[in-house]
Order: C-alpha cells, then sequence, then structure tokens
C-alpha cells in the first residue's frame, strides 16, 4: 500500500515543542527559517506562542503577544516556560521565556481571550492594489534562508538591490504567502507579521547591521476568521516613523481575503549606519 500522506510542511516542523512538565516545553531551531544571525525573529515569535497555545491551561484565542529579544538565539535545542499569571472570565495573561543552557534569550507576554459579537467598526482599510497574482514574485538573498519558506510579491518598496539607491519612503507594500501554501493559523500569522524587512534598508537602500529588540502582535480575527482564508495570499504593507541615534521603530497591517484586518503589529529595530 502506498503512502500518500502529504509530506509535514517545514512551518510546523520549526514551531514543534515537546512538552516537559511544568509548563515547560523544549524545541529545535530550524535551518529552514536561518536569517543573517541566529533563526527568523518571527519564528521564534510563533514558537513563543505556540507554547502558551499548548499549554493545558491556555484559554481562548490570542489577542496580543509581545517578544522581547534579550540575546541571540544559537543553533540548537532549546527551552521555553510558559506561565498564566492571571486568569479572569475572557481574559488570560501569559508570561514566557525561551532559555539556552539556561541563560535567556527572549521573553515574552501575551493575553489570551474569549470574543463575543459586540459593535464593530474599521477606521483603516486595505490598500488599493493589484490582485495578487498579477504582481511579479520577488526572492531575498540566497543567504537569507528563512525567506525562502515565503512568497512575496511587491506592490511598492521591493528588496533593495545591489545598486544602493536611497528611497524616499520607508513603506511597502506587498502580497504574502507560506511557500508551499499552508492553512493560517495563528502561529503562522505571527511569523507573517515579522515578514517585512528593516525599514532602514529601504530608505538607505542598503542592506545595513539591523536586529528587532521587540515586537508586539495584535490579533484582530479569530480562529475562524483565519480559517476562511484557507492558503490564500495575505496582504500587507509596513513603514517607519523614525529613523535616529541607532534605532527606528515600523508598523504594519496585515489583511485577509475581501480585506478583513487580520493583525496590526509594531516593533522596534536597531540598526548602524
Amino acid at each position: 500500500m502506498t503512502d500518500t500522506a502529504a509530506p509535514r510542511h517545514p512551518f510546523d516542523d520549526a514551531v514543534e515543542l515537546t512538552p516537559a512538565g511544568d509548563g515547560r516545553f523544549t524545541g529545535h531551531t530550524s535551518a529552514n527559517y536561518a536569517n543573517m544571525v541566529g533563526p527568523f525573529g518571527g519564528i521564534t515569535a510563533a514558537t513563543l506562542l505556540r507554547a502558551a497555545a499548548q499549554h493545558p491551561d491556555s484559554l481562548g484565542d490570542p489577542l496580543s503577544l509581545t517578544v522581547n529579544f534579550a540575546g541571540p538565539v544559537a543553533e540548537g535545542a532549546f527551552e521555553i516556560s510558559a506561565r498564566p499569571v492571571r486568569t479572569n472570565r475572557s481574559t488570560q495573561h501569559w508570561a514566557l521565556e525561551l532559555t539556552q543552557d539556561g541563560v535567556v534569550a527572549t521573553t515574552a507576554t501575551a493575553v489570551f481571550g474569549t470574543r463575543r459579537d459586540t459593535w464593530s467598526s474599521d477606521e483603516i482599510t486595505a490598500p488599493s492594489v493589484p490582485d495578487a497574482d498579477s504582481v511579479a514574485p520577488e526572492s531575498f538573498p540566497d543567504f537569507i534562508a528563512w525567506a525562502r519558506n515565503y512568497e512575496m510579491r511587491f506592490v511598492e518598496g521591493g528588496i533593495p538591490k545591489t545598486e544602493a539607491v536611497e528611497h524616499p519612503t520607508s513603506t511597502s507594500t506587498l502580497w504574502m504567502r507560506d511557500q508551499p501554501a499552508r492553512p493560517l493559523d495563528f502561529a503562522a500569522l505571527t511569523a507573517m507579521c515579522d515578514i517585512f524587512f528593516p525599514r532602514v534598508f529601504l530608505r538607505r537602500g542598503q542592506y545595513l547591521p539591523a536586529g528587532t529588540v521587540t515586537l508586539t502582535v495584535y490579533f484582530h480575527a479569530d480562529a475562524a476568521t483565519l480559517a476562511e482564508q484557507a492558503g490564500d495570499a495575505l496582504l500587507g504593507s509596513a513603514r517607519a516613523q523614525r529613523f535616529g541615534k541607532g534605532y527606528f521603530d515600523q508598523s504594519a497591517e496585515l489583511w485577509g481575503r475581501d480585506g478583513v484586518l487580520l493583525a496590526t503589529t509594531h516593533q522596534l529595530v536597531y540598526f548602524k549606519g
């Protein structure tokens, strides 16, 4: 009998965790999601979120996640501790730590909760852009391994080329999806919130030493809304507000099919140059 089961997606391998008791989980970095230094920050954030979601006391869906990259994550094994610090009727607050050999590399806080039907209104709308299939995909340099796991079709603010042309704006707008395609869930959405390369690359028109210090994601969709997206491309747009004295911020929004806002994200980035 021939085994026709679909191969396991590399994203699921990268965020896989093994329970180790007392709210602890063990995992291992993935070469498929390596960055220039250490793993892709989005995969680290997704793994931390997965730890809270897999905890036996987890309640509801993620509402927010803040990840502080305290130090480099080395290639190899790591441990995550996930602790629900308080559970209320509709929200649950989490403290998380990723350690290697007893040294803290990343800390995080998360808020999970149950959603209910209320009045709703959007004050931001998705940009008017061509359909994803009408935009050509772009590729990062080969040494950025994690980018090979995503299809990226830039409408504006594409990947800087080698000629180092400065740009007047830091805005990038693009269609994105896992490659190969994968049904959307909270972990995958978390990783995509960090898919935007540092805005200083675009403004300066060149690659510079840079790394995220802290990343926050706000989730505006529930699990059912994410499931409706299936493996469709998401539309994302990111820009910075201020560069200076070694740091800059960048903010982004991610929309799904029919322009539904799925997540907003903010981060502070260290840079040289």
